[in-house]
């Protein structure tokens, strides 16, 4: 049950929207327990993002999972997203912001786990 949201603001053409959700889909599984069969992916191009005072190609990717992991599975994680990101749409590593959200309670199919 995790969430991916790629904020970024450049624009991002279709068949690099398919390499990054497949790519991060591949990715998730650095979580235990974790898998594409479960994940869902959001991509939002062309936001207004400003970092170190300028808007030059920048991303703010949110990752959100039930229940826990460690800080190991965390950094093999932001890795993966980080390399992703910069090989798909050329932002700089230094530009990119991961942010992690354990979620304690999580509805699916109108009951929650």
């Amino acid at each position: 049950m995790p969430f991916i949201n790629a904020k970024v603001n450049v624009k991002v053409p279709a068949e690099k929207e398919l390499e990054i959700k497949s790519a991060l889909g591949q990715a998730i599984s650095c979580i235990r327990g974790k898998s594409e069969a479960w994940l869902m992916v959001c991509i939002e191009p062309e936001q207004k993002l400003y970092f170190q005072g300028t808007d030059s190609p920048a991303a703010f990717v949110e990752v959100k999972i039930y229940g826990s992991a460690g800080r190991a599975e965390y950094d093999a994680l932001t890795a993966k997203i980080t390399s992703i990101i910069n090989s798909s749409l050329d932002i700089a590593p230094g530009r990119i912001y991961v942010k992690y959200e354990e979620v304690e309670n999580w509805g699916f199919n109108g009951h929650n786990f």
